[in-house]
């Protein structure tokens, strides 16, 4: 019985000591922790398998920085660099030369515009003897010059009256359109044709009144006159009008002329005439 109260009391003392200690506490404890071991165990895993993807892609990283054009990176590097600056400067100093270019064709079409436009007028009032003239207007279209460098223009012919410039396109007659063409002809041949001396006209005196076709015969003369010099120069003109032939025979700077008519089995004949033959044929 002694023994029996003395292992209660012991007993007692060790219930009494296990309270304090909080056994479920720790029991959670544990739990947790191992839980959190097991959570630990499988990062671990994972982290392993990431080092191994990780390992791979290094050894392929390191093969590939073993070829050519990685081998050679800061090379060719240089020589790109090299490549692009040649290149950027190259691009600067075209710049440069577009733009004296650009600006030496405008002073140029300037120029032969008005050389143009002063052999118009002069033809024109001495062909069509009055104070108004015509000209070339030369207008730059915006719209087809956007986004890109080359200028696009739209050319018009206006006669000039006073201060006034009007569109002759629907304002004029058919003789004026026909001598307007002409005079415009005349003006680029002699503007730019100078190396190459044929001037041909094919029925220039058509809608022509007689005035008109007069001073049109004499303004010929004025040019054939003036390009004389030349060595090259040759006037050939197709007409039906024999009076406007004999207008240009009355100069000394024209002598023949060639007739083409048919036969009596229809085919073509060219006879070399005198235009001192036309001028007594005529009368």
């Amino acid at each position: 019985m002694e023994e029996l109260v003395e292992v209660g009391e012991k007993l007692k003392t060790l219930m009494k000591e296990m309270g304090n200690m909080q056994v479920l506490q720790l029991r959670n404890e544990r739990r947790e922790a191992e839980r959190r071991l097991d959570d630990l165990k499988k990062n671990r895993s994972v982290a392993l398998g990431r080092q191994k993807g990780f390992e791979e892609e290094i050894m392929r990283f390191r093969k590939e920085l073993r070829e050519e054009q990685y081998g050679k990176a800061e090379e060719l590097y240089r020589h790109k660099m090299i490549v692009m600056r040649t290149t950027e400067l190259a691009n600067k100093d075209l710049d440069i030369y577009y733009k004296a270019l650009d600006q030496t064709i405008m002073k140029f079409h300037s120029m032969k515009m008005e050389e143009i436009n002063k052999i118009i007028r002069d033809l024109w009032r001495s062909t069509y003897r009055g104070q108004e003239y015509v000209e070339i207007r030369s207008d730059v279209d915006e719209n087809a010059s956007a986004g890109v460098k080359r200028r696009t223009y739209n050319y018009r012919v206006v006669m000039v009256k006073g201060d006034t410039a009007l569109d002759m396109r629907g304002r004029c007659s058919a003789g004026q359109k026909v001598l307007a063409s002409l005079i415009i002809r005349l003006a680029l041949a002699e503007t730019f044709c100078l190396n190459c001396g044929i001037l041909a006209l094919d029925e220039p005196t058509t809608n022509l009144d007689r005035e008109n076709i007069e001073s049109l015969a004499h303004a010929l003369v004025e040019i054939i006159k003036s390009r004389s010099r030349q060595r090259n120069f040759q006037l050939l003109i197709i007409t039906h009008d024999e009076d406007f032939v004999e207008l240009l025979g009355r100069s000394n700077y024209v002598e023949h002329f060639y007739r083409i008519k048919k036969n009596i089995d229809q085919c073509s004949e060219i006879t070399k005439c005198s235009v001192s033959s036309l001028h007594s044929y005529l009368h």
